[in-house]
């Protein structure tokens, strides 16, 4: 065989290979993104080293909702993440007034049903403040609400406040390793908001975490 064909053969693997890498870093970048699970704060819904496939393009026309998991970049004021994304549940939306009330949830007045919280010896833990004691927010314009699944286990909105949706990576959308686990995640609804009316707001000062 000469030269020259070998020459071709190889330029076209190299080619191969690098409209691979291109298409998989175009995937990553703009479509989905493998997660690993790190922490502890979305038990038992995921557990840490669980791996879920997160969906960076459908949040362009559907916007996140309440009871969606979302990965995102925490605030720079938190330190404890050493720089990894943050995994926790959507709660409160633009415009939202998030309250909790003897360990409990209340979006525009209205109780969340939370079945999805972490339960010790079969009993929902409780929701309670944390950083200041804040036990109120109205969420911004542009920005969301979030908290664990694992409450007494979950550095979240209660303590550093709503986060800018321009800090979201995306949704988590399939769980698919371990494999046993493999799966879409459940979505989460709230009827009870759905059938609620959102109480009239009036100002307020600002609220810091």
């Amino acid at each position: 065989m000469s030269q020259r064909p070998a020459l071709g053969c190889l330029f076209e693997v190299i080619e191969t290979l690098v409209l691979t890498v291109v298409i998989f870093l175009g995937i990553q970048t703009f479509v989905a993104q493998p997660y690993k699970v790190q922490q502890e704060s979305m038990e038992t819904t995921l557990l840490p080293d669980q791996y879920v496939l997160v969906d960076k393009l459908s949040p362009h026309w559907a916007p996140y909702a309440r009871g969606d998991i979302i990965v995102f970049d925490p605030p720079e004021t938190v330190t404890s993440g050493g720089g990894v994304p943050f995994i926790k549940r959507v709660i409160g939306l633009p415009g939202d007034r998030v309250e909790l009330r003897d360990g409990l949830v209340y979006v525009n007045g209205i109780k969340l049903n939370e079945p999805y919280i972490y339960e010790d010896n079969g009993v929902p833990q409780r929701t309670d403040p944390e950083i200041g004691d804040q036990s109120l927010w109205f969420v911004p314009p542009g920005d969301l609400l979030v908290m664990g699944d694992h409450r007494e286990n979950s550095s979240d909105s209660r303590t550093f406040g709503p986060i800018a949706i321009d800090k979201v990576i995306g949704r988590a959308w399939l769980r698919y390793w371990p494999f046993d686990t493999f799966g879409i995640m459940p979505k989460v609804g709230y009827p009870e908001l759905d059938h609620g009316v959102a109480p009239t707001l009036s100002p307020v000062p600002s609220l810091t975490p």
